[in-house]
């Protein structure tokens, strides 16, 4: 099933086409304002109405992110070699050698900075670049402390695609990839059981027609079972937690009026606009205590 969120807090399922929506909040009694989180620790089962016929189209809903807000967002840093070499290559993507989530573990993503395709990408600065970066994400569907990589697939509740929006500079990962909409995620959640192997799924990135990102998910250095065994050491995952698994090669800046593409197969596509406010980074005025 391809769970989608839209309209702010309904719930629906994508029909097979894309086209339309099935709503399931009605349906089945849904009442949070994180009909997706609701879902899944109510023990819900939509199954029935998966063949039932569509009650809006997308092109008439506001497309969310399945998880408005979630808990965490766990990303891992550099995850495919040939990004790894990319990046070493250009020290505005990273001023460090080359590291690995074993070696630095993984970062956050502020909740704040999450939005759905259809609200779109803006650029906090006009003086400093900003990249694309397409990744597998998942659900966390169970609460989760210590798993095992073989344990760890059991605690996915489905696939979707994420934009890790990035500002490219010294700052902490944190800061410069936490901006307002610097986290797209959408357009729909593709249940586990219907992803055959999530580590052989190719993604594509168009930037404005241009193919810019186009590689394997079998090209992490670590799969998606292994960073949730790391994640999960110590810490509890969330039900609603998103997880993201590092992009491929071919980031590349993005600019105002920029529409970009993307696409992983069996999981979904979504087209995200870019705007950019005309503030300067350089013009911030930052002083101690306030103080001119």
């Amino acid at each position: 099933m391809r769970f989608v969120r839209y309209d702010d807090d309904q719930l629906g399922l994508l029909t097979d086409d894309g086209t339309g929506v099935i709503d399931l909040t009605d349906r089945l009694g849904l009442e949070s304002d994180e009909p997706l989180v609701e879902y899944i620790e109510g023990d819900y089962d939509a199954a029935e109405y998966e063949d039932a016929d569509p009650d809006h189209d997308v092109s008439d809903v506001h497309v969310g992110s399945p998880v408005s807000r979630p808990g965490k967002v766990i990303a891992a840093p550099l995850n495919y070699e040939k990004h790894i070499e990319e990046a070493i290559a250009d020290r505005d993507i990273t001023t460090e050698e080359w590291f690995s989530i074993k070696d630095k573990g993984y970062f956050l993503k502020a909740p704040s900075s999450v939005v759905g395709p259809d609200h779109g990408i803006e650029l906090p600065f006009t003086d400093r670049r900003t990249d694309h970066e397409i990744e597998l994400a998942f659900i966390i569907g169970e609460e989760t402390k210590d798993v095992t990589a073989e344990a760890a697939w059991d605690n996915i509740f489905g696939y979707t695609i994420l934009l890790d929006i990035s500002l490219r500079g010294d700052q902490d990962r944190s800061n410069r990839k936490s901006y307002d909409t610097f986290c797209v995620i959408g357009p729909c959640v593709v249940t586990a059981d219907e992803i055959d192997d999530p580590q052989d799924l190719r993604m594509q990135l168009d930037l404005n027609g241009e193919r810019r990102q186009d590689e394997n998910t079998g090209d992490m250095v670590y799969t998606c079972a292994d960073i949730v065994q790391y994640a999960s050491l110590g810490a509890t995952l969330e039900v609603g937690d998103v997880i993201t698994t590092g992009t491929p090669e071919g980031v590349s800046e993005l600019h105002d009026g920029d529409t970009i593409d993307a696409e992983i197969e069996d999981v979904g596509s979504m087209t995200v606009d870019v705007t950019e406010r005309d503030v300067s980074y350089a013009d911030a005025n930052v002083t101690k205590g306030g103080q001119e």
